[in-house]
């Protein structure tokens, strides 16, 4: 998975399965023994039930929120793996929540379980509502500089080749169409810039071959927050999700949208285009 495509939330979604972790080996019960001290040996492991329902059910919940990012769209009996990772995080907190206030003495491990249940479902409902959580959890690369450190007349490659899609993908150029003659010494499948080596004037687009696409001129793009990509046969199913940090190809304009290509060769449609960085 992509790190970049993790949002704050996912992070705090992280953390409190971590908690949770550490949680299941602390003492769970805490009692005082007859002649003095502290008996509570007992930890979470030691009840199938406690270590199921809580601890283990709020970690796979948070490892379900966070695999759904790279399987946007995947379901599991009709339901979204998200959707499961939720429905898990509250069901821990919930079980926690009357455990403890049914213990007659909690131990460090039942408090600690309680406050990571609480940042955990907290942090899966709390993320698709809250602007802060939703932010990438790690800034996006700027692009590389124009021209530093190529030759003249060569396109550079985005920072970091994020999004890249690799020499062997076929990728339109700059002011040019399809397949046209690429000059002398440029990068196979990066696009390149109006009049570096190529003709002064392009012939136009066939109609048939998208109609008007010799006025949009590929470049490169990248999203601020998460984002889902559509069919481009208009399918509701998100095919892809365009993760921050990653650089994409728009190659055509689709109404308010762009289609844009995925470093795998995939190409459907952005629909929300509003704070997008051009590289």
């Amino acid at each position: 998975m992509n790190i970049r495509s993790l949002t704050r939330g996912d992070g705090v979604v992280i953390g409190a399965a971590v908690v949770l972790f550490i949680a299941s080996f602390l003492n769970f019960t805490s009692y005082d023994c007859p002649g003095g001290g502290d008996c509570g040996q007992m930890n979470a492991w030691d009840s199938l039930n406690i270590v199921m329902s809580i601890y283990v059910g709020g970690i796979i919940g948070a490892a379900l929120l966070i695999l759904s990012r790279s399987m946007p769209g995947r379901k599991v009996a009709g339901i979204e793996l998200g959707q499961f990772g939720v429905a898990l995080t509250v069901f821990a907190l919930w079980t926690m929540f009357w455990t403890i206030i049914d213990m007659n003495s909690a131990g460090a491990g039942a408090i600690l379980g309680l406050l990571g249940t609480i940042a955990l479902a907290g942090g899966a409902i709390a993320t698709p509502l809250v602007p802060a959580l939703k932010a990438p959890l790690v800034g996006a690369p700027s692009p590389a500089a124009p021209g530093a450190g190529q030759p003249y007349g060569i396109q550079p490659q985005p920072q970091g080749s994020y999004g890249y899609p690799g020499a062997g993908a076929q990728q339109p150029s700059y002011g040019g169409q399809p397949g046209q003659h690429q000059p002398y010494g440029a990068q196979q499948g990066v696009p390149q810039p109006q009049g570096a080596g190529q003709p002064a004037a392009a012939a136009p687009a066939d109609a048939s071959q998208g109609g008007g696409a010799s006025d949009f001129t590929p470049f490169w793009f990248a999203v601020p927050v998460a984002r889902p990509l559509y069919g481009e046969d208009g399918s509701p199913t998100p095919i892809a999700e365009l993760a921050p940090g990653t650089w994409y190809l728009a190659v055509e304009q689709r109404g308010p949208g762009l289609v844009a290509q995925t470093q795998d060769g995939r190409r459907g449609v952005l629909q929300d285009t509003t704070g997008i960085q051009r590289g």
